[in-house]
Parts: structure tokens; C-alpha cells; sequence
């Protein structure tokens, strides 16, 4: 660490705010620049990586320990804040694609039964343009979120926000034809 720096570290150990917006000021602009390379060109998103992880260092302060340099800690802080939020991004779109294709399941209906059919349809006919878009690429055609949002020129995130209204506007709508189903398989397996 260099000279000039421990001065402030040891200042932001003993809970000196005035150290530790010194440091923002100092590094944050810097650091969502870095950020945005790992947000696909969300600047909300690089904005948000870095607040986390000046949040972790003032949560830490008392504990710290700079290795090299307090502009590479930071930028360590900021790059794995990154990772950790791609991995859960995977995670989540993972998750997000399981419970549609258990909806899908769920929501398939006989292929003889025409007023099921329309009934569905009609509920697709309901969601907002955008939203019924996506739900079909992703049933219809298949393609994958990111797929989607590559297609489309929007985030994952907006993909997903998307497929979330539409399997709970289908849920909703036809919780009827759901419960049906179900309490026939139950009757059957009797």
C-alpha cells in the first residue's frame, strides 16, 4: 500500500466518514466504468455494482486489509460484485426457465380439447404486446432468454420480468382449467 493511502485507510478504520467519502469521490466514477463492462451496457446496473461495493467496505472498514494498493481492492471489490451478480443472474434465469417449462406443462393442454384451446388463446390475446411476444418465442419458438433479448433489443432481466407476467396472467386465467385437470389425473389414478 502506498504511503499516501495509509493515512486515509487508518482514517477509515476509526469510522472517519469524511476518509471514506473521500474515497467515493475519488473512485466512483472510475469504478462504473469498470463496472459497465460487465453489465452488457447497463449503466443503472454498473452503478448499482459499485454502490454494493462501497456498502461492503464501509461494512468492513474495521477489518480491512489492502494488500497492494486501495484502488485495486476496490476494483477487486467491484470485479468480483460482478461475477457474484452474473453468477446469480445465471442462477436466476435457470430457475426462471425451470418453473416456465413446468408451467408449460402444466398449462398444455389437450391437443382435442378446442375450447381450452381458445380459451388460451384469448388469455394470450390479453397480455401486452410486448409480453405476449416474448412468452411466445420462448414457447413457440423455443429460444432461450437470451436468445430473446438479443432478438428483441432488451435485457434479460426485462425478458424475464416479461415471461413472469405472462405465466402469472396464464396461471390466474385459467386456474379453473388447472384445477380440472388436476382433480381428473387424481380421479384416474383412484
Amino acid at each position: 500500500m502506498a504511503n499516501e493511502e495509509k493515512p486515509l485507510v487508518q482514517s477509515l478504520r476509526i469510522d472517519d466518514e469524511k476518509a471514506f467519502d473521500a474515497l467515493f469521490r475519488a473512485w466512483y466514477e472510475p469504478l462504473v466504468r469498470y463496472a459497465f463492462s460487465f453489465t452488457e451496457g447497463d449503466l443503472d446496473e454498473a452503478e448499482e455494482l459499485v454502490q454494493e461495493a462501497f456498502v461492503k467496505l464501509w461494512a468492513q472498514r474495521d477489518t480491512l486489509e489492502f494488500q497492494n494498493s486501495v484502488k485495486a481492492y476496490l476494483y477487486r471489490m467491484v470485479h468480483n460484485q460482478a461475477l457474484n451478480r452474473l453468477r446469480a443472474h445465471r442462477i436466476h434465469e435457470r430457475y426462471t426457465q425451470h418453473q416456465a417449462r413446468q408451467m408449460a406443462q402444466e398449462v398444455e393442454p389437450p391437443k382435442d380439447d378446442p375450447e381450452l384451446q381458445q380459451r388460451i388463446r384469448k388469455v394470450l390475446d390479453m397480455l401486452p404486446a410486448q409480453c405476449r411476444h416474448v412468452f411466445e418465442l420462448s414457447r413457440f419458438e423455443e429460444l432461450k432468454y437470451r436468445e430473446i433479448a438479443e432478438q428483441l433489443n432488451i435485457s434479460i432481466k426485462t425478458v424475464e420480468t416479461h415471461m413472469g407476467k405472462a405465466l402469472r396472467i396464464l396461471r390466474l386465467e385459467l386456474s379453473e382449467y388447472l384445477t380440472l385437470m388436476l382433480a381428473l389425473i387424481q380421479f384416474i389414478q383412484i
